[in-house]
């Protein structure tokens, strides 16, 4: 029988779970939140624990950006040859964790609704800038489909 891998908690993860608890509607959240809580103890824990490379490889695709080249590089190197960062997704959350030999690190946690861009927060009020050097006039207007002339 194969060794089980260790999985841990880093701060971060714990954060994450405070910030998810934050966002969830609070309407139904303490049922959401108790069933993460059952997801992950159940369900995500074990499988880690079990098979600690189910999760796909986070650094597999180089980005295409010159910043994001350096940050790829950066984190490839601080991490090490022994280090795998990977991610694990579930039906409604997004599992960031780093695998070194047979410890499982949990480093974040993410509900899928969180994963977009937060417009409202980012505008606050304010309507978001047109595209440069056109004013909001300036932008076109949605057209209606031509229709083709019968010959």
């Amino acid at each position: 029988m194969s060794r089980r891998a260790t999985v841990v908690v880093a701060r971060n993860f714990e954060r994450n779970l405070e910030s998810i608890s934050e966002f969830l509607d609070e309407s139904d959240r303490a049922a959401s939140l108790a069933a993460l809580l059952d997801e992950l103890f159940d369900v995500v824990v074990a499988r880690l624990s079990r098979f600690p490379r189910i999760g796909a490889d986070f650094l597999a695709r180089q980005p295409a950006s010159v910043e994001g080249v350096a940050r790829w590089t950066a984190l490839r190197e601080r991490l090490g040859a022994d280090c795998h960062l990977r991610q694990y997704l579930t039906e409604e959350y997004l599992y960031l964790y780093a695998l070194r030999a047979d410890v499982v690190s949990l480093l974040a946690i993410k509900h899928h609704r969180q994963l977009s861009f937060d417009l409202k927060e980012n505008w606050a009020g304010r309507a978001p800038p047109a595209p440069r050097g056109a004013t909001t006039s300036e932008l076109p207007a949605k057209r209606a489909p031509r229709r083709r002339k019968k010959r």
